[in-house]
């Protein structure tokens, strides 16, 4: 909670501070899709699996650049059992987790652009920030679903929240004086290799699901393969990468707020 109350606290007074000497102040609402790279998809970095939408306001310090407080909600998920690898089916995890989003983020428009008013209609952007990210990765075998945080799956514990780092590119539209069109794509380096629960190696004593009247079946869920002889304490469970990245790929509409003093073109 500490954590979640500085980086909230932070990144307000920051947007705050700019929008103050800010001239347009835009707000907007986009919705997409989400997806990520880890230790169950480590190669395609565009397999989307879940929804995803969210919502912002910028301050727009001058046609080229803005500064925005940005919050974003959506959600990740993989399976071993669909993947073309066969390693990867015989280690059969899975996993699906929200994911909760905070950032600062910074625009830089490509041209004289700002959704106010200006010379172009258009621009490609590019941004960048920094931000934190709620987590908190299920698994389910038998039609049962485990919290996996709580069973220690690698022999270790591991927060639900991490430093995320925003960055991505975008083309921004105009339709008037005050609504634009949006559409970017950004991805997240997240401080944390556990958006999977995979992260590490076997641990020395396997770690079994909740066994009672409503989940009959004993799931070893450290190493629930059907093949367990293939793996022993202390192999690698997932990939050798020290961070999850997870992406949103967004389209949305924003208003802009014109006060008097606009900008000088």
């Amino acid at each position: 909670m500490r954590f979640k109350r500085i980086l909230f606290s932070g990144t307000l007074f920051c947007l705050l501070s700019a929008a103050a000497t800010a001239q347009v102040m835009e707000v907007g609402a986009n919705v997409g899709a989400g997806g990520y790279l880890g230790d169950l998809n480590p190669k395609n970095p565009f397999d989307v699996s879940g929804a995803a939408f969210g919502a912002f306001v910028k301050a727009n310090l001058d046609p080229y650049w803005a500064i925005g407080l940005h919050y974003n909600h959506g959600k990740i998920k993989d399976n071993d059992a669909t993947s073309s690898n066969a390693d990867f089916r015989n280690r059969n995890l899975n996993f699906s987790t929200p994911l909760n989003e905070l950032s600062f983020q910074v625009d830089f428009n490509f041209f004289d652009y700002f959704s106010g008013g200006g010379r172009k209609n258009f621009s490609p952007y590019i941004f960048a920030g920094i931000g934190g990210v709620l987590f908190n990765p299920r698994a389910t075998y038998y039609g049962q679903e485990y919290e996996l945080k709580y069973y220690h799956t690698e022999g270790r514990t591991y927060r639900n929240y991490a430093i995320s780092i925003p960055y991505g590119a975008g083309i921004k539209y105009r339709i008037s004086d005050h609504w634009g069109l949006l559409t970017q794509l950004g991805y997240r380096t997240a401080h944390t290799d556990y958006l999977d629960d995979v992260g590490d190696k076997y641990p020395q004593t396997d770690v079994y699901g909740r066994d009672d009247r409503e989940n009959p079946v004993r799931v070893n869920l450290s190493n629930p393969s059907p093949f367990p002889q293939n793996v022993r304490p202390g192999d690698q469970r997932g990939d050798y990468r020290k961070y999850d990245t997870y992406f949103f790929f967004h389209v949305g509409i924003s208003y802009t707020f014109i006060s008097d003093k606009c900008f000088t073109f």
